[in-house]
């Protein structure tokens, strides 16, 4: 196979990745409220595209830079940009759970964030490996000097680091409690409505501050 065959296929995988980011692209529609206040609810899907986008791109960018030098194509290669392209196509996935999750709180929004973030990490040891590849004797048409072989792995190794840091930083930090507040009504067992707390409620003296509808809350501010 030629490396113009190489570069179109993966072409073609990354278009269609960074195309499916928009899918997740969508309001309500009329009759749910002002415009404003759906894409206000909506804002973690926007912000998930726009990161997603950027990323899709600068490994287009990457790809291109790194393969256009090739001077032959051998199945290893095949194989190894395959695994690269594994990761990529699997980015819109990880952007619309995401998403989905990012103001959820809890579990399933740690969980979403390190499976997007594990998900990075595989397409950076993809890259690595398919740099590497490259470096064999004759596999390039201009060979890279050995400083700049250095400051690219260099790259690739903080990367891949920031990525590793990323998933433990997802199930260590408090993702409810950053995104839960203020934008977006979370429902739980923390959140009682005044029908639920009236029976706890009973008897209680008129000035009692746990007659405050906002008593039902406070826990969830403090970790409860």
């Amino acid at each position: 196979m030629s490396r113009a065959r190489l570069e179109a296929f993966s072409d073609g995988v990354i278009a269609v990745a960074i195309t499916l980011l928009a899918l997740n692209l969508a309001v309500e529609g009329p009759g749910h409220g002002p415009l404003i206040d759906q894409l206000g609810h909506r804002w973690p899907v926007f912000v998930a595209y726009v990161v997603s986008f950027f990323t899709v791109g600068i490994i287009w960018v990457n790809h291109h830079a790194l393969v256009q030098d090739l001077a032959r194509v051998d199945r290893t290669v095949l194989f190894i940009n395959l695994g690269l392209l594994l990761f990529v196509v699997a980015i819109p996935f990880g952007t619309a759970l995401m998403a989905s999750y990012l103001t959820e709180g809890g579990a399933d929004s740690k969980l979403a964030m390190a499976l997007y973030c594990v998900i990075l990490e595989g397409m950076a040891i993809g890259f690595g490996a398919l740099f590497a590849w490259s470096l064999g004797d004759g596999r390039r048409h201009h060979p890279i000097p050995s400083d700049l072989q250095r400051s690219a792995w260099l790259r690739f190794t903080i990367g891949g680091l920031i990525y590793i840091l990323a998933i433990g930083a997802a199930f260590l930090s408090r993702v409810d409690f950053a995104f839960g507040h203020p934008f977006t009504e979370r429902k739980g067992a923390n959140h009682l409505s005044q029908e639920q707390a009236a029976p706890a409620l009973a008897g209680r003296p008129a000035d009692d501050p746990a007659l405050s509808p906002e008593w039902a809350q406070l826990p969830e501010f403090f970790g409860g």
